[in-house]
């Protein structure tokens, strides 16, 4: 759901970056849109005002493309409007089963946008223009999406209230007998190092890997470890992180859990979400209201 919208939001807000055809077949609008169908289906589902279209789309700007998903459709953008003559306009021409073309005047759109928010390449009064080719294969309406919307929310709360349950379930499945802290930490040291202890400023050389409650690794620095729970990455260098203590911006849960903690300690450490990355969660592995379990063993503080 979150990727979906992203990728719509990017689409409507990013209609700047695509593609070239020749201008002699396209009709023209009042308000200066140029299209043209190469397939029309009228008896088909119309977009309307608030739908998401699902489908392929080639971006361009003037020659150089600049995206497509041909070969992989997708939700590619919503019917909304941002200015008279834009992109919007074409979408509601279309229905299910319609492969049509619209340009756009980039100085048109430049008006809209910062400098930097369009292509390097850009040449203002040279005539340059945006090309949306598009093949709409389905459409997730407005109401549909607002239902979405809804059922996420509520997801999300039941997240948010079972989270307390899951982390005692784990707590006590793992038989771990180690109290949380005010903030509902549990450090657990599985081996005490005898070293310098990690401390705000000093440099600290950590090995860790990540899951959640249920197994699911999301991220390690050990090569075996990543292997073993399939997030291996090739062509990444396996090592520890090092960073100054209190300069990274690292989550809470995993800053708290280490402070104090001495050079050659190997620990796990069970944070609630509110510790880690909370309501937003973290790309596509971590969903909010994730608690998570770092094992960590701090190999070198200095």
């Amino acid at each position: 759901m979150k990727k979906q919208m992203k990728m719509a939001a990017m689409l409507v807000a990013g209609a700047m970056m695509l593609a070239a055809c020749g201008a002699g077949d396209f009709k023209t609008t009042d308000s200066g849109l140029m299209y043209k169908f190469e397939k029309q289906n009228k008896t088909a589902q119309q977009v309307q005002e608030g739908d998401v279209l699902v489908g392929e789309m080639t971006i361009r700007f003037d020659t150089t493309e600049t995206f497509s998903n041909v070969g992989h459709a997708d939700r590619i953008m919503q019917a909304t409007k941002t200015f008279d003559g834009d992109l919007y306009e074409g979408l509601l021409m279309m229905h299910v089963g319609d492969k049509a073309t619209f340009a756009i005047e980039a100085d048109t759109l430049a008006k809209f946008l910062q400098a930097n928010q369009m292509p390097p390449y850009y040449q203002p009064g040279k005539g340059m223009k945006i090309y949306y080719e598009i093949s709409l294969q389905d459409i997730v309406t407005k109401e549909e999406i607002m239902q979405e919307q809804a059922n996420y929310m509520q997801e999300m709360q039941q997240r948010q209230q079972n989270e307390p349950e899951a982390i005692a379930a784990y707590i006590s499945d793992n038989n771990i007998k180690e109290k949380a802290n005010a903030d509902g930490l549990y450090v657990i040291v599985k081996k005490k190092g005898n070293g310098p202890k990690v401390a705000a400023g000093k440099s600290v050389s950590i090995n860790y890997t990540g899951r959640l409650l249920d197994g699911t690794m999301f991220d390690s620095s050990v090569e075996s470890d990543a292997r073993r729970g399939n997030i291996y990455v090739e062509g990444r260098t396996y090592e520890p992180l090092s960073y100054i203590v209190g300069q990274m911006g690292l989550i809470k849960g995993w800053e708290d859990g280490i402070m104090g903690q001495p050079e050659g300690s190997i620990l796990q450490i069970v944070m609630p979400s509110s510790l880690g990355y909370g309501s937003r969660g973290a790309g596509e592995m971590i969903p909010p209201y994730s608690p998570l379990v770092f094992d960590i063993e701090i190999v070198s503080v200095k």
